[in-house]
């Protein structure tokens, strides 16, 4: 049976980082071999010593939008509006949103800045359909009155709002349209990536627009019968490329993250060959899974039962993934968005 319950663990409320490191590289490393089975304790700091010359760092480069809205009824009752993706269309900025309380068609919302907005259609799991008119740009306005989305199980702190705007970022963040962070590359500074670098490290990108479903956490007790939900993504001719190279030389296509790692082996699936292009990918990754382009893979430690915890368990073995997470825990490492990482190699 393939059941969820076996990805389960016990974790220590105080062991869920609220805060990230002061550097972004300060965070603690476990690097596991998957062959060697052997579990070693590091820095990310270090990463440029446990890496080789012709290895390829891939990043998502996904920027997180100001995702969230509080605003008002024409009743004055207020509303929060958490915006998930962009359906605009003929000139009209239209987005799939989230509500709460859940509202009928025809509602009008009222925000700062005199962003207005209106209730088009119902769709299923309490979303809607919102027509928003701004005055001037949507985004420069959303800029200055949307709050950056962090995940449910950080307690917000209102006076910490600009900090988590810059830290719940990637510094090479380039492409607006993520309501979540890949939060693997939340630990690289410019410092590290320059030694990367001079040590011959390549680096590479392409864009996952992380969506709010990579929080969910499965639900049915047979994990084979779990929607994965779809994501839109960007690979450049360029990156694919640059992994063609770097197989040819003998080097290892290390993904920053399961979002990356989530294009490459969908796209690979798919096409049965790397293709550059824009699309979307639902690919569910879990036990059994063969792996064609990620060689190695850096990943923060995940959620319970999600389904990012099953895909690192296709990659490294279950067995040696939970005895891994038993050991971090005992180790004291931070878990979830702001916390620790793990290398696998």
């Amino acid at each position: 049976m393939n059941l969820i319950s076996e990805f389960d663990y016990e974790l220590p409320k105080e062991l869920i980082a609220q805060l990230p490191s002061k550097k972004r590289p300060d965070a603690k490393l476990m690097v596991l071999d998957r062959k060697m089975k052997t579990i070693k304790h590091n820095s990310v700091s270090q990463l440029d010593t446990l890496l080789q010359p012709n290895d390829l760092l891939v990043f998502n480069d996904a920027k997180v939008m100001p995702a969230r809205l509080y605003g008002q009824k024409q009743t004055g009752g207020k509303v929060e509006v958490f915006l998930l993706e962009d359906k605009s269309k003929d000139g009209e900025i239209i987005w799939e949103v989230l509500v709460k309380p859940g509202l009928k068609v025809g509602t009008v919302l009222y925000f700062p800045l005199d962003l207005t907005g209106v209730v088009l259609e119902i769709l299923d799991e309490g979303k809607r359909l919102v027509r928003f008119k701004a005055e001037g740009s949507f985004f420069d306005v959303l800029d200055k009155i949307g709050q950056i989305p962090l995940p449910p199980y950080i307690d917000y702190d209102e006076s910490k709002t600009d900090y988590y705007k810059n830290r719940y970022q990637t510094v090479f963040a380039n492409k607006l349209g993520a309501v979540a962070a890949p939060t693997a590359g939340l630990h690289f500074n410019e410092e590290l990536l320059s030694s990367l670098k001079s040590r011959g490290v390549n680096t590479a990108f392409l864009t996952l627009y992380v969506g709010i479903g990579t929080f969910r956490p499965i639900k049915c007790d047979n994990y084979l019968e779990h929607k994965m939900h779809s994501e839109n993504y960007e690979l450049s001719k360029e990156t694919v490329n640059l992994i063609d190279e770097t197989k040819k030389k003998g080097g290892r296509v290390i993904a920053v993250g399961t979002t990356t790692t989530r294009v490459l082996e969908g796209v690979s699936q798919k096409y049965g060959t790397l293709e550059a292009g824009v699309g979307q990918t639902e690919i569910f990754i879990y036990p059994g899974f063969k792996f064609t382009v990620v060689d190695a893979m850096l990943t923060n430690f995940h959620l319970p039962k999600s389904s990012l915890l099953l895909m690192i368990s296709a990659f490294a073995d279950k067995q040696f993934i939970m005895q891994a997470y038993e050991e971090a825990i005992i180790n004291k490492y931070r878990f979830f968005s702001f916390g620790d990482a793990m290398l696998i190699l």
